[in-house]
């Protein structure tokens, strides 16, 4: 199983299973059909794999808050007590359980993330080689790198990608954070095109507005959407159509969303329901190979529910239109 020197893959038990399931009489929730990766290979016949990442090590490394290791345990349970039915019934997803850490870091340092790196990148590739696509859930964003890594892999070529975040991510390369993932990805041959939308003009250093321009990236500014709010459809447009065809990954940082418990959090972003807008219309991508959402970091009771909701809303989202539009 997939194991490192800090870090581990378990697979869900009955304790989690226990702790994540819900039932009502009358009705039929996406737990009770989703299958919970065990000891079969049944697993490689499903088409959506979903992960969880509970670490918060890439954000503290990248001077960020912490918290984004309880995301996907918001998340799960509200996620599997979705209703089954005519839009989506949960038979094609597999949940393959989460990435922790064997124990307490306290002090962290680039060992730990290269040690992740390994660990996300060895089960993405996994899952991509079984014609599978990976929906990580949780983490930081540094988990971008090891995902787009074994995407790219797996397919023998170099990816494209999507990216809705204030931050481009794309810092010097001093060792693996959460502000780097796309520079090393593609520095190492991984990410062939990047394009990231709605960038916080106040909040990426100069340095990163230039690395964009060398990497011949494209990027606009979520200020030009206040300014002119159609942008945002037409920004989503202009991804959407030149790279139709292209194998594409999705990423949305959590950040992005206005008052989301996250690791970043801002006030001033998109609305959940923009991000659903966003997310529907990248799942219907004709290769579109992943789907990562990073960052939340919910701390309280109201927190959970939040980031737990808006979480279920994207990945039901994502599945359902993929499944539309590519049966």
């Amino acid at each position: 199983m997939f194991e490192s020197t800090y870090f581990k893959l378990r697979l869900p038990g009955e304790a989690d299973l226990k702790s994540w399931l819900t039932e009502r009489d009358g009705e039929i929730r996406i737990g009770q059909n989703v299958l919970f990766r065990g000891g079969s290979e049944n697993w490689k016949e499903k088409k959506f794999h979903i992960l969880g990442v509970k670490e918060d090590v890439g954000p503290r490394l990248n001077l960020g808050k912490g918290g984004s290791h309880t995301a996907f345990e918001a998340f799960i349970s509200r996620f599997l007590a979705v209703q089954s039915n005519q839009f989506l019934n949960g038979n094609s997803i597999c949940v393959h359980g989460f990435i922790d850490s064997k124990e307490p870091i306290d002090a962290i340092s680039h060992m730990h993330i290269d040690d992740l790196d390994y660990l996300v990148s060895s089960w993405v590739k996994e899952v991509v080689d079984c014609g599978g696509i990976p929906i990580v859930i949780g983490g930081g964003h540094n988990n971008a790198y090891p995902i787009i890594k074994g995407v790219s892999e797996s397919k023998r070529l170099a990816i494209s990608v999507v990216n809705l975040d204030p931050h481009a991510d794309t810092r010097a390369m001093e060792g693996r954070h959460s502000g780097n993932p796309f520079s090393y990805a593609y520095e190492y041959g991984f990410l062939g095109h990047y394009s990231v939308l709605g960038l916080h003009e106040s909040y990426n250093n100069q340095f990163i507005l230039d690395h964009l321009q060398e990497m011949k990236a494209f990027f606009t500014f979520y200020e030009s959407w206040l300014e002119k709010p159609f942008k945002f459809q037409a920004d989503i447009d202009k991804v959407y159509d030149s790279h139709f065809q292209t194998v594409m990954g999705v990423e949305l940082d959590m950040d992005a969303i206005a008052y989301m418990p996250s690791s970043a959090f801002t006030p001033s972003g998109i609305t959940v329901d923009q991000a659903r807008i966003y997310i529907r219309k990248m799942a219907t991508l004709e290769k579109v190979c992943y789907l990562h959402l990073p960052e939340a970091a919910p701390k309280t009771e109201t927190d959970e529910a939040v980031v737990g909701k808006a979480l279920a809303y994207l990945v039901t989202d994502f599945v359902k239109e993929y499944q539309k539009s590519h049966h």
